[in-house]
C-alpha cells in the first residue's frame, strides 16, 4: 500500500505523507479522534492523518519527561524506536522544549481494539523558536490517565534517554 497524500486541517500545506497502516491495523472512521489529533499550524499535534484500529498488539515508543511521572502515558508516539540526538528528534516531531525534557524511553503496544491517529506533524510555535512541519510520522494515542483511559499495555520502561 502506498503512502496516502495529505489533506490539511487550515489550508497550509502539510510535509510529506501519511504512512501505509502498519500490520495489526485496519482504517476506522472516527471524527472526533482525528479532530483531536489535528493541530492548525503552529499548534503541533499532526499536520493531517488517518485513524485506524489495532486488531492485533502494535509496538509502539514514547520519550517523556521522568519529573513528570504522569507523562509516561501521554498521547504523543512513534511506531520507530526513537533515537538521538534529542534536538533532532524534537525538530522531526516538532516538541517545544518547554513541554517535555525528553529524557526517558517506554515502550507499550496498543491494545486490541483501541482506535489512534497516525499522520505527519504539524508545525509548532514554541516559546524561544518554531519548528517546521514534518514528514515524519507520529502516532496520537488518545490517553488520558487523569480518567483512568489509557489505551497502551504491556508496558516496559526503557530507562534514559537518548540511549
Amino acid at each position: 500500500m502506498e503512502a496516502s497524500p495529505v489533506s490539511p486541517l487550515d489550508g497550509q500545506t502539510c510535509t510529506g505523507f501519511i504512512d501505509p497502516a502498519p500490520a495489526g491495523t485496519k482504517p476506522v472512521d472516527d471524527p472526533a479522534l482525528l479532530q483531536a489529533a489535528l493541530g492548525k499550524t503552529g499548534e503541533g499535534k499532526l499536520c493531517a492523518g488517518e485513524t485506524l484500529e489495532a486488531t492485533q498488539p502494535v509496538t509502539v515508543y514514547r520519550v517523556w519527561n521522568q519529573a513528570k511521572s504522569y507523562t509516561e502515558f501521554g498521547s504523543w508516539w512513534s511506531l520507530m524506536k526513537p533515537a538521538g540526538p534529542p534536538e533532532q528528534y524534537r525538530s522531526d516531531n516538532a516538541i517545544c522544549p518547554e513541554w517535555s525534557d525528553l529524557n526517558q524511553l517506554t515502550v507499550c503496544t496498543v491494545k486490541v481494539g483501541a482506535h489512534f491517529a497516525m499522520g505527519p506533524g504539524q508545525s509548532a510555535q514554541c516559546m524561544m523558536m518554531i519548528y517546521g512541519k514534518s514528514s515524519v510520522n507520529q502516532i496520537y494515542i488518545p490517553n488520558d490517565t487523569r480518567v483512568n483511559k489509557v489505551y497502551v499495555e504491556g508496558c516496559t520502561q526503557l530507562g534514559a534517554w537518548p540511549q
